[in-house]
């Protein structure tokens, strides 16, 4: 690993370890996906087999996988319907706590988790802190409804390409047994707006942006030897 890689990776690993200490015993929380998340998990079984209770609900299955194969204990969505803390990554976080989320396909069980949560953490490295949004905003697609998605989310400005596998051919397929439609637009002056948009279109299952969570979002910003946080009563809205 070079030295770039080494430093993204001690920031990750910050922000997950942080996020980690902050589950309090009994909690039930919500398990995001990717490898910032990873990190979080493996503190959290840390504290587990110090003498924490906790049960996690995965978002995807290959963090319940992970959890499991960490000795986190896990749950439901339908057993918690309303649970005290969910952590998650982002692909890029705005000013306003506006997110990106889906790289890993698991955007619409991350949404869901969110919404169930009284408090949403979001673990990201610097890179991921931006002004203003450029990374692709993945949408989850009926594969029965493909092609007239695409072109509707075409006349709101943006290329949909369809994520392809990389060990498999053909497209993605979610947890949710759906496409992946990777949306790039030129810009998103109205991230609020456009996630509204793009759920007003039928077989659209949802989008990757996570707009409307500021209130309850803390975001852990890792760095190479300390960590910073971002809480809503840093944003600045007009």
């Amino acid at each position: 690993m070079d030295e770039k890689a080494q430093k993204l990776a001690s920031a990750k690993q910050e922000a997950g370890y942080a996020a980690a200490d902050m589950v309090e015993d009994g909690m039930v929380v919500g398990l995001g996906t990717g490898s910032t998340v990873y990190y979080m998990i493996e503190r959290l079984a840390v504290r587990i087999r110090e003498g924490i209770r906790v049960s996690g609900i995965p978002t995807s299955y290959q963090t319940a996988m992970r959890a499991r194969e960490y000795g986190i204990p896990l749950t439901t969505l339908d057993d918690h319907p309303v649970i005290e803390m969910a952590i998650d990554g982002a692909d890029e976080v705005d000013p306003k706590l506006h997110l990106i989320k889906g790289r890993g396909a698991a955007h619409t069980r991350e949404k869901c988790v969110a919404a169930a949560a009284l408090q949403f953490v979001v673990v990201v490295d610097e890179q991921k802190v931006v002004n203003r949004f450029s990374a692709p905003v993945p949408v989850e697609v009926l594969p029965f409804a493909t092609r007239s998605v695409m072109n509707q989310l075409r006349a709101l400005g943006c290329v949909p390409i369809i994520r392809e596998a990389v060990r498999k051919d053909g497209p993605v397929i979610s947890d949710n047994g759906n496409f992946i439609v990777d949306c790039k637009f030129y810009e998103i002056p109205d991230p609020r707006a456009l996630e509204l948009a793009i759920a007003d279109i039928p077989g659209v299952v949802e989008s990757g942006l996570f707009c409307n969570f500021m209130d309850k979002t803390t975001v852990i910003v890792g760095g190479e030897k300390k960590c910073r946080v971002i809480t809503s009563a840093d944003v600045n809205t007009p």
